[in-house]
């Protein structure tokens, strides 16, 4: 049992650690993830949705020290007690939104270990065993180190994770898990394999043949069959090939400009998801880059998910005088966590990113 109990300890403590730091290496991704669970249809929490960052930076660096408490054993009761909780919590929530298939994914690794719904159920379901093995056997737990070299430990990790957490807000993720990361081309991330896998899709046909119903399957042809045509369902059998970047499309006025921007020598994106959203002093702080781009001959250019008129009202307020361009905003919040936010681009593929608070860098 003692080293049943120490390889739970370790399996459960890194994985908290890791899961812990992936998230906290993006908090404002992981906030869109818990705004999907708090939204309407899910867990019905909308009150909270205006204070999910708060929240996910809370719980992100709330699983690191858990799993650093449980490594170096400090304080381990409140240790168990906390992982218990934890694990039948978020048990309870992978399978309520994998059996409702209420979130596609779960965000438990962020961006790092994309993982379906099922996956993350069967996932809290190893580690709640894990757990329950480390509860009921609490007295393996011993510390590793004298009582008041645990605290300064607990404290330095507390401080460098809020410190960690400070700085990604304030710049970028330090490591970019997005399919938009730096270095990517963006129209082969978007093309299919010539071998690529097909998806493939199940029919069936309801025909009324004589007063009777009859159900006729097939793999998309019309079946030629006698009676009245009355229904179809469709069914996925086998998911198909999906690019990484798949809702990637820049639109202006109804036209598609997207082909024609990535064929640019020099292209710079100004993006802002929302612009009623947008943090406004960053875009004062973006007229550096801005000058520098039109000296370098940049073609600028932004890229909202707002509309034509609020679009013009901002254009008039801040005096700018490039052409925004629309864009999916879930696309727009993959690409970079900075609102405004300058993409750099050169024949289609991302150079650079930064937030507007680093735009002096660009």
């Amino acid at each position: 049992m003692r080293y049943l109990v120490g390889l739970s300890r370790i399996l459960v403590g890194v994985l908290f650690i890791f899961s812990g730091f992936v998230k906290l290496n993006d908090p404002i991704g992981f906030s869109y993830k818990l705004q999907e669970y708090f939204g309407e249809g899910v867990l019905n929490l909308e009150f909270l949705v205006p204070y999910a960052l708060v929240i996910a930076i809370f719980i992100v660096i709330y699983e690191l020290l858990l799993g650093v408490t449980l490594l170096i054993g400090y304080a381990p009761k409140f240790t168990k007690w906390s992982l218990l909780l934890m694990i039948i919590f978020f048990t309870f929530l992978t399978f309520y939104s994998a059996y409702f298939n209420k979130v596609t994914d779960c965000g438990c690794f962020g961006d790092a270990i994309p993982l379906t719904p099922w996956q993350s159920f069967g996932k809290d379901v190893i580690l709640f065993i894990l757990i329950l093995i480390l509860f009921l056997n609490d007295s393996y737990l011993k510390p590793l180190f004298n009582k008041a070299s645990l605290k300064w430990v607990v404290f330095a990790t507390a401080i460098a994770c809020l410190y960690f957490a400070y700085h990604v807000l304030m710049h970028l993720p330090a490591l970019d898990f997005r399919a938009y990361s730096k270095g990517t081309n963006i129209p082969e991330a978007m093309s299919f394999p010539d071998d690529a896998q097909e998806a493939v899709y199940e029919y069936q046909w309801t025909f009324e043949e004589n007063s009777v119903s009859k159900v006729y399957t097939t793999n998309g042809s019309y079946p030629n069959v006698p009676g009245e045509f009355i229904t179809v369902t469709t069914e996925l059998i086998t998911e198909g090939y999906l690019p990484p970047i798949h809702d990637f499309s820049v639109m202006k006025n109804g036209e598609d400009f997207t082909e024609s921007l990535m064929e640019e020598d020099k292209l710079l994106i100004i993006v802002a998801y929302n612009l009623s959203k947008t943090e406004l002093q960053g875009w004062a702080q973006i007229k550096s880059a801005l000058s520098k781009a039109k000296a370098e001959n940049y073609k600028i250019i932004g890229l909202t998910a707002s509309g034509p008129s609020a679009i013009s009202k901002f254009k008039s307020e801040y005096a700018l005088d490039f052409d925004f361009y629309f864009a999916d905003e879930t696309a727009i919040k993959t690409i970079i966590r900075a609102s405004p936010g300058l993409v750099n681009i050169e024949k289609g593929t991302i150079v650079d990113k930064l937030s507007w608070n680093d735009a002096d860098d660009f």
